[in-house]
């Protein structure tokens, strides 16, 4: 897992044998699937039990799990990038943005724990991936409009009321029907996938963040018709290593001394480019939550397993 996360922050960051890293995280993980499964069948103690995975409801559990973080990871990078660098927020400020998604899902996980009464958790799952989704759509056309942290908190509601469902009923769902003495594995097992997913969310998002701008940056940088054909290329290039952590003040800062044309049109590129890279970073919880739907529709053709009373109140570390 770490292999595979690291490969993609090291193509974020511009650097070399990418594939090399990615390939060695898949590989090794298919190689602790084949060992594990090697000492299973020569009764030998194993680090995990193969046989947890045997469970159609577990892998789908764990599947929602991972792809649940992943959403929220990939919504938890781009958005304090935006309000940071395009609305020149500070970290409270960003982070006060941001409570609406984190009190929502906090405020719904209590009351769908409680209030769940006979609903199938998988149709709850299921509408918790459909609000998120929902969310995140709406959120979309509102990020080159906006101007202030205000304007995303009406989606940012909608898509923690949806995690905030996942979160009350993933985890029972998950590991319902694992035995009582097979449970502590089955929860570490759980546990990696939403840490996985979530560093994950955190690294594709942010690198695909970065990735636009410095395409963005290079395509409206060589189309300009204020630049001349050798500042094209010099602020194309400056623009892609600096700019993409500074605010336009920030960046008129450094501008000073250049002709006033040039400023003006260096800056009107750097605030273009920002609202469509956050655009295109927010398509990766988009997907995440498109497919957590199919995953719990998935979920709703297999019976609900009955809550086991040795997972209740056990939370993700």
């Amino acid at each position: 897992m770490g292999g595979i996360v690291l490969s993609i922050l090291v193509w974020q960051e511009g650097g070399e044998s990418v594939g090399a890293l990615l390939a060695i995280g898949a590989i090794s993980m298919a190689g602790l699937a084949w060992w594990l499964g090697r000492r299973a069948r020569q009764q030998k103690p194993t680090l995990l039990d193969p046989d947890l995975f045997h469970s159609k409801v577990f892998r789908l559990g764990i599947t929602g799990q991972m792809l649940q973080q992943i959403a929220l990871g990939g919504v938890m990078i781009a958005l304090p990038i935006y309000l940071q660098m395009v609305l020149e927020y500070n970290a409270m400020e960003a982070g006060l943005s941001l409570a609406p998604l984190s009190l929502t899902m906090f405020g719904i996980a209590i009351l769908a724990g409680r209030r769940a009464g006979g609903r199938r958790p998988s149709a709850i799952i299921r509408l918790g991936f459909l609000l998120f989704t929902l969310g995140v759509l709406v959120l979309l056309p509102i990020v080159p409009r906006a101007d202030s942290g205000w304007w995303p908190l009406v989606p940012l509601m909608i898509a923690g009321a949806g995690l905030g469902l996942l979160v009350s009923q993933l985890n029972n769902y998950t590991l319902a029907p694992i035995t009582e003495e097979r449970v502590s594995e089955a929860a570490g097992v759980n546990s990696a996938a939403g840490s996985f997913g979530l560093s994950f969310g955190l690294a594709f998002a942010g690198a695909i963040l970065l990735a636009t701008l410095s395409v963005s940056f290079t395509d409206m940088a060589q189309a300009s018709t204020v630049l001349a054909p050798d500042e094209q290329q010099r602020v194309a290039a400056a623009l892609e290593e600096d700019a993409q952590v500074l605010s336009n003040t920030q960046l008129e800062e450094q501008l000073a001394g250049q002709p006033e044309e040039v400023q003006d049109e260096i800056v009107r590129i750097n605030t273009d480019a920002r609202p469509l890279a956050l655009q295109v970073a927010l398509l990766v919880p988009l997907l995440a939550g498109l497919a957590g739907l199919f995953n719990a529709f998935r979920m709703l053709r297999l019976p609900d397993p009955e809550p086991s009373g040795s997972v209740e109140g056990m939370a993700l570390g």
